[in-house]
C-alpha cells in the first residue's frame, strides 16, 4: 500500500473527470406531490467514447417504512428515439403522471436512459439496463430501494427490452419478480404485419444493425419469443387487437410461448386500441395503468 505521505500528487488527468457514478455523490431529493420525491438525471454508467448513461428516480415520501420495491421503466420509441420520463402519448398530460402514481402507491421508479439504435446496435440497450439494475442494487441502501423486489415495465420498443431482461437478467443482476410489457414485439425473425424481417430500414433493422433476415442468429438472441422458459417470472402482457405498428400477435405468442414453458403470464387484450392506446377513452386508458399497477404490487408484496 503506497505511503500517503510520499504517494504523487494525482495528475491532472486523473483529476479531470467526474466521479464514477459508483461513487459519485447522489444529488438532492426534490420534493414532488404530497409523499413523492424525485431525483433527476443520476449518472449510472460511463462508457467510454459515449454519452453518460442517466436515470430518474421517483421515491415514496421519507416517512416510507422500509426499502421500497422497485419499477424499472423502460420508455418507448423504435429503439431509436424516446425519453426516459415518457410512458406514453395518452398519459403525457396526467397529473400528477403515472411515476408521481406509482411513488405515492409505495414502488420506486427508475426511469432509465439507454443507448439508441443511431448509438450502439443491440445488445448495447440491454445491456444498458443490466448496468441500470446493478447500479440500483449498489446504491440501493443510499436510495432506499429494494432491488429484489422489482418489476420491469415497458411500453413498445420499451416492452421488447422489458421482455428481454426479464427472460434474460444476465450474471451479477437481481432477476426481475415481474414484468408489465404493453404493446412490445416479441418475435423479430418472422413476418408479422407490418414487420418484415427482409426490409432493412425498419426500426428492428436498425436495432440489429442489419435486415433481421440477413442476421438470422442476432435477431433471434433479441426476440423474447426465443427466450420463454420455466423460470420466467410472471408477465403482464398486455397490447391493443387494432395494433397498426406492433402486431397484437407478439404479444399473444408470447404469452403462449410462456404458458407452455410453465411460466405464469397474463395477456390482456384491449379491443379497438391502437398502438399507444390510441382509440380508446380516457377512462379505459386509466384502467390499464390501474391494472399494471395492483400486478405489480401485488409480485412485490413481502411475503410472495
Amino acid at each position: 500500500m503506497a505511503d500517503p505521505v510520499t504517494a504523487a500528487p494525482p495528475t491532472v488527468r486523473e483529476l479531470i473527470p467526474a466521479p464514477h457514478p459508483d461513487v459519485a455523490p447522489l444529488p438532492p431529493a426534490a420534493p414532488r406531490e404530497p409523499g413523492v420525491r424525485v431525483l433527476r438525471g443520476v449518472p449510472y454508467g460511463e462508457l467510454p467514447g459515449s454519452r453518460p448513461l442517466e436515470l430518474d428516480l421517483w421515491l415514496p415520501g421519507a416517512d416510507a417504512s422500509g426499502p421500497a420495491p422497485l419499477v424499472l421503466f423502460v420508455h418507448g420509441g423504435a429503439w431509436r428515439r424516446g425519453r426516459r420520463d415518457d410512458m406514453g402519448m395518452r398519459m403525457r398530460d396526467w397529473a400528477p403522471g403515472p411515476f408521481a402514481r406509482l411513488a405515492a402507491a409505495g414502488l420506486a421508479v427508475a426511469c432509465a436512459d439507454y443507448r439508441l439504435s443511431g448509438e450502439a446496435a443491440f445488445p448495447a440497450p440491454l445491456d444498458d439496463l443490466r448496468v441500470a439494475l446493478r447500479w440500483l442494487t449498489l446504491r440501493s441502501a443510499e436510495l432506499g430501494i429494494d432491488t429484489g423486489r422489482t418489476v420491469v415495465w415497458g411500453e413498445s420498443a420499451g416492452g421488447h427490452l422489458a421482455s428481454l431482461l426479464a427472460l434474460t437478467p444476465g450474471p451479477g443482476v437481481p432477476a426481475p419478480v415481474g414484468a408489465v410489457v404493453w404493446y412490445g414485439p416479441s418475435d423479430l425473425t418472422a413476418p408479422r404485419a407490418p414487420f418484415d424481417p427482409h426490409d432493412a430500414g425498419t426500426p428492428e433493422a436498425l436495432l440489429l444493425g442489419a435486415a433481421p433476415a440477413g442476421c438470422p442468429d442476432r435477431a433471434l438472441a433479441a426476440s423474447p419469443l426465443a427466450h420463454a422458459h420455466a423460470g420466467a417470472p410472471p408477465f403482464l402482457l398486455v397490447h391493443g387487437d387494432a395494433d397498426t405498428m406492433v402486431s397484437c400477435t407478439h404479444s399473444e405468442a408470447l404469452a403462449d410461448a410462456l404458458r407452455s414453458a410453465g411460466a405464469p403470464a397474463e395477456l390482456r387484450v384491449e379491443p379497438g386500441a391502437d398502438h399507444g392506446w390510441h382509440g380508446l377513452t380516457d377512462d379505459r386508458v386509466a384502467d390499464v395503468f390501474t391494472h399494471s399497477l395492483r400486478f405489480a404490487r401485488r409480485l412485490v408484496a413481502r411475503g410472495n
